[in-house]
């Protein structure tokens, strides 16, 4: 049998048995500790409020598992059924050239797992989220939302992915892996200046928020800080769902602060100021820099590796590919990249949450107090169920960000 694909096979299957050992340990963590509230919290929230948010992390922590492992005889059966590469002979012969032929070999593939995660995806927002009073929106929004992301998806990703595959068709043997991270490169900046101006407003109604108090104070924040923004907007989040936030978007004059109006309604103007000088604080300590130069660098170090592999028959052979192409090889990296580097999740999370912390006291620092940003911190933690009690090797490998009790201990020592 072909090496990488037994190699592959035992990242992959390790990483899906780390994943649900993880997460069952997680639910039997939070569940023993669901009688009574954490201490710090007792005064803040419920023990209804707590136990339901408690059922929710479970139920939500059960699906994905169930949701992951479902995919999984679907992944591997096309694969050894050698699905991949009749696809391939098939259209092939319709005569359409390297570039047609590999861009609807893997729209076919993509479509063929999207529409799989379809019914996850329904149930996720019309069964859970419905369930615990966070869904608003209706199943004609749904599937509008549905076809304007295939559309976009389309219309972007479409040209960029030509560009990929012809790149590689044309430089296979010189430097196609550095050309194909320029333009993504390219791209991803594009994208990021346009958001909030062109593709954001697709989905959701922006309003400029409306003169008063909370303006002028958002303003003079600004000031403060010289923090440079084109405008203050308000986003109909309530639309979707209860669940609040708050970001920054866009580059340059186009960046924009966007409030979910759950967040206006839920928030006093402390709280609210609070929360965005912390999102602030991530621009100002350069984290958002920071996060797309690793982002870069991981993805020229996927692309060189990439590089290596293009011409190397074993590589094809695993997926049972009889003749090498751009598009097969795209496939495959797509594929297994996520099983052979899921270990460094962990590094990740590690420089995530240093950067949650540092933006955290940042916003102590300009509020000149820690009580808003720690209450606005409580009261987010409660409206949108967040888990109080995550276990510690859970929370460790996979959170973004330090758990709230982490979060307020080390605004406390401000």
């Amino acid at each position: 049998m072909n090496l990488f694909l037994i190699l592959f096979s035992i990242f992959y299957f390790a990483q899906h048995l780390l994943d649900s050992w993880l997460t069952w340990l997680n639910i039997g963590y939070v569940r023993k500790h669901r009688q009574t509230v954490p201490v710090y919290f007792q005064e803040k929230i419920t023990l209804e409020e707590y136990q339901k948010s408690i059922a929710y992390t479970c139920e939500k922590a059960r699906f994905g598992m169930i949701a992951s492992w479902v995919e999984v005889p679907i992944f591997w059966g096309l694969l050894l059924s050698g699905f991949y590469q009749r696809l391939d002979v098939f259209l092939r012969s319709l005569g359409f050239g390297p570039i047609v032929t590999g861009l609807l070999f893997l729209a076919t593939v993509s479509a063929l797992f999207f529409l799989l995660s379809l019914p996850f995806g329904l149930y996720s927002t019309f069964v859970i989220e419905q369930k615990y009073g966070f869904n608003r929106m209706t199943l004609k929004l749904w599937l509008v939302d549905l076809f304007k992301g295939i559309l976009l998806s389309i219309l972007m990703g479409g040209p960029t992915l030509a560009a990929i595959l012809w790149f590689m068709d044309h430089h296979l043997q010189g430097f196609w892996w550095l050309y194909v991270w320029i333009l993504l490169s390219l791209v991803q900046i594009f994208v990021a200046a346009i958001f909030p101006v062109f593709l954001l407003p697709l989905f959701n109604k922006l309003t400029p928020l409306e003169d008063g108090s909370l303006k002028e104070r958002i303003y003079e924040l600004a000031r403060k800080i010289n923090f440079r923004l084109s405008g203050i907007y308000a986003m109909d989040g309530s639309k979707r769902s209860t669940h609040s936030n708050a970001f920054f978007a866009g580059l340059g004059k186009f960046r924009r602060i966007v409030l979910f109006d759950t967040l206006v309604k839920s928030l006093s103007e402390p709280e609210l100021l609070a929360v965005l000088a912390h999102e602030m604080g991530h621009n100002v300590k350069k984290h958002v820099r920071t996060g797309l130069l690793v982002a870069s660098a991981a993805s020229l170090a996927g692309l060189c590796v990439l590089s290596l592999l293009v011409n190397k028959p074993w590589f094809y052979d695993a997926f049972q590919f009889a003749e090498p192409s751009p598009h097969a090889a795209l496939l495959i990296f797509m594929k297994t990249a996520d099983a052979f580097t899921f270990f460094l999740a962990p590094l990740s999370s590690i420089l995530s949450r240093k950067h949650e912390y540092e933006a955290d006291r940042f916003a102590a620092e300009v509020m000149e107090r820690r009580e808003p940003m720690i209450q606005g911190l409580v009261k987010l933690t409660r409206d949108n169920l967040s888990n109080l009690t995550p276990h510690p090797l859970y929370s460790f490998f996979y959170y973004s960000h330090p758990t709230v009790m982490e979060r307020i201990r080390a605004l406390e020592r401000i």
